[in-house]
């Protein structure tokens, strides 16, 4: 059970828009991204051996504060849509729905919102508008599905 002092409780109280489930999804959604589908990892690069050093030794003390590896909000909203596909299948656009989510933009705002009671960062770089239509809910939250029909012996 989460506090009810917790800042993002505070925030629920605020904002009415979006239900605590939708945050806590966001979370949930985030950390498969990073430990599931290894999104956010550093990338190699070309630059100079120094460089290179000095990314990993701030990555090593981003990796030990807690702080994880930095998605885009595109590569967010990918993650999202995945995940509640496995978690919820053909009921993930309904259970998204429920909880106030209708669009992309909606993870943008609960993201951005997150940021502003401090249980987020952010980059310089990012802007809510990186969340605004990355995919279509209608389409791409729901999986294909297909009753199959035996094929009639001919009598």
């Amino acid at each position: 059970m989460i506090d009810p002092r917790h800042p993002i409780v505070e925030l629920v109280q605020r904002d009415k828009r979006y239900k605590l489930e939708a945050y806590l999804f966001v979370f949930e959604a985030l950390s498969y991204a990073q430990n599931v589908l290894g999104m956010g990892s550093a990338k190699p690069s070309e630059e100079e051996e120094v460089q290179a050093s000095t990314r990993r030794r701030r990555r090593r003390a981003s990796e030990e504060s807690g702080e994880g590896h930095h998605l885009t909000g595109q590569e967010l909203c990918e993650a999202i849509r995945l995940y509640a596909l496995e978690q919820f299948g053909y009921m993930a656009k309904c259970v998204l729905n429920h909880w106030g989510v209708y669009s992309t933009g909606d993870f943008g705002e609960i993201v951005f919102n997150l940021i502003k009671i401090e249980q987020m960062k952010k980059t310089k770089d990012d802007r809510r508008e990186d969340f605004d239509d990355v995919f279509d809910f209608d389409k791409d939250l729901q999986q294909q599905f297909r009753i199959p029909i035996p094929k009639q012996k001919p009598a």
